[in-house]
């Protein structure tokens, strides 16, 4: 298998190349859109054009692209199946492209954290990988007292990429406006810098996993896997081994009786985690997820975590309850509250209802509903399709920041539970969390059985 060369030779001349690739690529998409948004617009034409300027940037862009590559893992689900194949083909390149690093490069990394080679650091240090992250990869190892640990190391160099990349992320400001003209770039720029910074600091990462396995530990069905805090640093972050089958396993081969209780599993951590403590972690991936022997889900990578102000936690619950009463003009006023319609912007208020319910049709359709690759697409296709009658609400919106991830876990666990095509009423599942109901499901009795026994957590990670 071939190998990566380090990153760190090629920051400089990335760098060099990003002040001018990128604002060129950047004017280059506006340019394209402003003539593809207009008029008679060919639909195959504007995403074959979108891809093509998605490469080319991503290709000047070498940290981001690998983090972008996992991002876009989502992309034969996300996007209407007469164009999936053109981000396919386009983006394969990018997304195949990640062979591990040269063990002397990894090891070089963990000998500067640590100041001692990685088998002076561990009894058993495994040279090859085990998984290759978006920014780093993971290796096998063993402490001193026996435990079997993970340990991912960040690729080096990426963090200076990176950083590069994202200090000319404005450039494409024209092209988000003429996309959603009322759109704040700048915040949306500044919360990408804050959460791309926090996964690139490891010891943060280690931070906030510590604060998921507090709320969780000794869980009957959640396992957040134990942070060895000692042994973290900036660029090395070490965690308990877990095994498990994978999410594609499961969904591939699994018994219906797995995939039904590994999504609602994953349904319930994803939103009660939000609910409970408004926290959630950002990277709905498949990989990122596990099925223990037990019955327990591993959920596995904390780089990308948001915990909601109180405030804004508050206009997220009156929203969804505004949808659920059904009353089109409370939800663009509550739109407004919350500082997604800009002042003295109109839109058309039963339209504005009408895609809500579609994004909410999990917990508003007739109940027991069934995700499937199917709706997930649909979902993205009405934000992203220049066909979707929806853009014309969509449109004059704004996004505030706290909610960019938030859209990236609903748009992900679509995907997610969609590939397991997982059936429940999830409508009472989560009146669970939201207005303490009653448990609709043994796993749910199982999970109030479990935190009635609990003290509260307060800690917010650090």
């Amino acid at each position: 298998m071939p190998r990566r060369e380090g990153l760190g030779g090629r920051v400089g001349r990335g760098a060099r190349l990003a002040g001018t690739g990128v604002r060129s690529a950047a004017g280059l998409a506006a340019a394209k859109a402003r003539q593809l948004t207009g008029g008679d617009a060919d639909p195959e034409e504007f995403h074959r054009v979108t891809a093509e300027i998605l490469v080319d940037v991503l290709g000047e862009m070498k940290g981001a692209a690998m983090k972008l590559g996992q991002l876009l893992s989502f992309v034969d689900v996300d996007l209407p199946p007469d164009v999936r194949s053109i981000y396919h083909d386009a983006l394969a390149s990018l997304r195949d492209s990640a062979p591990p690093m040269d063990p002397a490069l990894i090891e070089q990394v963990v000998a500067e954290e640590f100041g001692a080679p990685a088998r002076a650091i561990f009894a058993e240090w495994h040279r090859e990988p085990i998984a290759a992250a978006s920014i780093g990869q993971v290796h096998a190892a063993r402490l001193d007292d026996g435990r079997e640990v993970v340990v991912k190391v960040q690729y080096p160099g990426v963090a200076e990429a990176v950083r590069a990349d994202l200090r000319n992320a404005e450039a494409f400001s024209p092209l988000a406006r003429i996309i959603s003209p009322h759109l704040e770039v700048e915040p949306l720029v500044e919360e990408l810098r804050e959460r791309v910074g926090d996964e690139l600091n490891y010891e943060r990462e280690a931070n906030y996993q510590r604060a998921f396995a507090n709320r969780y530990d000794g869980h009957p069905f959640v396992h957040v896997p134990e942070v060895v805090a000692d042994m973290c640093r900036g660029r090395v972050l070490v965690t308990e081994r877990v095994r498990g089958r994978s999410f594609n396993d499961i969904a591939d081969r699994g018994t219906d009786e797995e995939r039904q209780r590994f999504g609602e599993i994953i349904f319930r951590y994803a939103f009660g985690t939000i609910e409970r403590f408004r926290l959630f972690n950002g990277d709905p991936h498949p990989g990122n997820y596990l099925y223990e022997d037990d019955g327990r889900v591993a959920f596995l990578d904390y780089g990308s975590v948001k915990m909601f102000s109180r405030e804004r936690f508050q206009h997220m619950q009156r929203m969804n309850r505004t949808v659920k009463q059904g009353d089109p003009d409370e939800v663009v006023r509550r739109l407004r509250e919350a500082g997604f319609l800009p002042p003295g912007v109109e839109v058309d208020a039963e339209l504005m209802y009408e895609w809500w319910q579609l994004y909410m049709r999990p917990v508003l359709a007739e109940q027991p509903f069934t995700f499937t690759p199917e709706f997930a697409t649909e979902v993205i296709r009405s934000t992203t399709d220049p066909r979707s009658k929806y853009l014309k609400v969509l449109r004059p919106l704004n996004l505030p920041p706290d909610y960019l991830l938030l859209n990236r876990i609903h748009f992900g666990i679509n995907s997610v539970l969609g590939r397991l095509r997982a059936a429940n009423d999830w409508r009472q599942i989560r009146a669970e969390y939201v207005e303490d109901a009653p448990p609709a499901t043994p796993l749910g009795e199982q999970d109030r059985k479990w935190w009635d026994t609990r003290e509260p957590v307060y800690d917010p990670p650090a």
